[in-house]
């Protein structure tokens, strides 16, 4: 009765009219949610069934023969947050949608958002309920397709869709996908969670050294300009210098090249090399930049297995198997992340005799290459090539706990007589960008010269060694768990006994850990890994907080079974 009343309130519009714009938006909008809640309830008062809207959403999207990836790229057009995990929540009937994003579908879906929020009772769909509705009094036409149909705005004009590029199709970038989403939604609303997804050193009390803060004060003023493309002088004569401690073969000051961080350079490189069908090798698992950069320039990452029997290294006779007429480069991060693996001077070498072979250019990620513990020693492997053309990344992004600074640099060395057109790319994608953070530039002299503050933190008694220590043993510790100890970086990469768990998709492992212990952690397949069996930790925090978080995910698995 109540709510017959308010369906049929006449004064609203009239007195929409005494107030500005802003004001009759907001009561529009407290209005409509008004009515979507009463909407959400049966005459009994009752929530309406997680199971009845599931079961009518999958009916609709059947019916239009939609998938849950084209619900996603749909709200993504419309400016709708609606991810990946989401949509599988409310098909599972595990979770139901807010208003707007219950509105999002039933529009998308061409049904009555009443039927399938479940106010018109529990009977089945009919046809009329779930046939595409009419837009400006015109069903959609096959060559016009619903989702990118012309909307109507209260102004009376048609407004276009807007659909994202289609080579963003197969890029993907898990990092800071899904799961993520998920986590700042639940912060959003209040809960508190552990992150253990991402290497940020601040967070969790890494700071940055003095002297590098007070260097870039002093030189601030100076910095308000654009740099060259390449990066400053100085900065460059730094890393050149460094190039030549690292045994780095043929390389001037034009050999150089700074970036808003390594990210930054990998996709330059990639723009720059590859074309539609070129293939590039690239480990699994990896850190996903690769892959996508690759694949968002066009080309195709072709995945070599790293070898977790023997200690994460490349498996060398997969890397052969791979390599077609269309390869043109190899990728090699060393220290690897996510597995913390790092390689031995045998290993590079066999690398470097394929690249021969096939006359491959190399690219190699080394970014943790200060961060190596147990005394071992970090080999560049351009300096074992020094008859090949190579591509060396690295920074103070991690070295120097600066995420947020944005300095990475590239090193090109070797040699170049036959990449000069290449060579002219990367020179043509620099300059685009006019240059990279001067500012941050402005350190790297300081801080690769003098005393390196990281070696403090990777010897017995410093915070990344023993916080490694302590998460190997507590994480190998929990029935079902295995791990191979990491040499360098601040990451681990556990394995699962997906049968004692019964764990068919790791994001779903990931989501639920999350949503019951509130801890955000990466699945394997977010590092191009294709088993469901592993995950990646970032031992960043305090030991106090590792144990923590250790706990919680050896309650969380000793009753876990994945529901399929």
């Amino acid at each position: 009765m109540i709510y017959s009343q308010i369906q049929g309130l006449n004064f609203v519009p009239v007195a929409y009219q005494k107030f500005n714009s802003k004001i009759q938006i907001r009561l529009q909008n407290a209005f409509f949610l008004f009515k979507t809640c009463w909407n959400h309830m049966d005459f009994g008062g009752n929530v309406m069934s997680k199971e009845l809207f599931a079961q009518r959403l999958k009916a609709s999207m059947e019916k239009q023969h939609m998938k849950q990836i084209d619900l996603v790229r749909a709200a993504e057009t419309r400016g709708i947050k609606l991810g990946k995990s989401h949509v599988s929540q409310y098909v599972s009937g595990k979770t139901l949608p807010r208003t707007d994003v219950l509105h999002f579908l039933a529009d998308a879906l061409h049904t009555d958002p009443d039927w399938l929020s479940g106010m018109n009772g529990p009977e089945a769909a009919t046809e009329s309920q779930i046939e595409p509705k009419a837009q400006n009094g015109q069903a959609p036409t096959p060559d016009k397709p619903a989702d990118i149909q012309k909307n109507s705005n209260p102004g009376g004009k048609t407004m276009r869709a807007f659909k994202k590029s289609s080579k963003l199709d197969n890029v993907l970038y898990d990092v800071r996908g899904p799961v993520v989403e998920e986590a700042n939604r639940m912060e959003e609303e209040g809960t508190n969670v552990l992150k253990l997804n991402i290497g940020n050193p601040a967070p969790f009390g890494f700071r940055t050294p003095d002297e590098v803060i007070y260097d870039m004060r002093q030189q601030l003023t100076d910095c308000e300009g654009y740099s060259a493309a390449k990066g400053l002088f100085a900065a460059r004569k730094a890393i050149m210098q460094y190039a030549q401690l690292k045994n780095i073969p043929n390389v001037t000051i034009n050999d150089i090249y700074t970036g808003n961080g390594v990210s930054e350079l990998i996709n330059l490189c990639m723009s720059a090399l590859l074309d539609t069908g070129d293939e590039i090798l690239i480990p699994s698992p990896d850190y996903p930049l690769w892959t996508a950069c690759a694949t968002l320039a066009g080309g195709t990452a072709v995945h070599y297995i790293c070898d977790e029997q023997s200690e994460w290294y490349p498996d060398i006779d997969d890397i052969k198997k791979k390599i077609t007429d269309r390869t043109k480069a190899i990728v090699l991060i060393n220290p690897n992340n996510p597995t913390g693996a790092l390689y031995p001077r045998e290993v590079l070498q066999k690398i470097v005799d394929v690249a021969r072979e096939h006359q491959l250019i190399i690219f190699s990620d080394e970014i943790y290459d200060r961060l190596v513990m147990d005394g071992e020693e970090h080999v560049s492997i351009a300096s074992l090539a020094p008859d090949l053309f190579c591509v060396t990344f690295s920074g103070l992004s991690k070295s120097h706990m600066i995420a947020g600074f944005r300095i990475g640099w590239m090193i090109l060395s070797g040699n170049k007589r036959h990449v000069k057109d290449y060579i002219e790319g990367l020179n043509m994608l620099s300059n685009m960008r006019l240059c990279s953070n001067v500012p941050a530039q402005s350190i790297v002299q300081t801080a690769l010269g003098g005393h390196q503050s990281v070696k403090d933190y990777i010897v017995p008694g410093g915070r990344i060694y023993e916080q490694r220590e302590f998460i190997y043993k507590a994480l190998t510790d929990i029935p079902g768990v295995t791990a191979v100890k990491p040499k360098a970086a601040f990451y681990i990469f556990p394995k699962l006994d997906t049968k004692k768990f019964n764990i068919v998709n790791d994001e779903q492992f990931a989501l639920d850990l999350l949503r019951e212990k509130k801890i955000l952690i990466i699945h394997g397949g977010g590092f191009n890994w294709k088993q469901p069996d592993h995950f990646r930790v970032v031992y960043l925090p305090r030991i106090e907080i590792l144990e923590k978080a250790a706990t919680k995910i050896g309650d969380f698995l000793s009753t876990y079974q994945q529901q399929i």
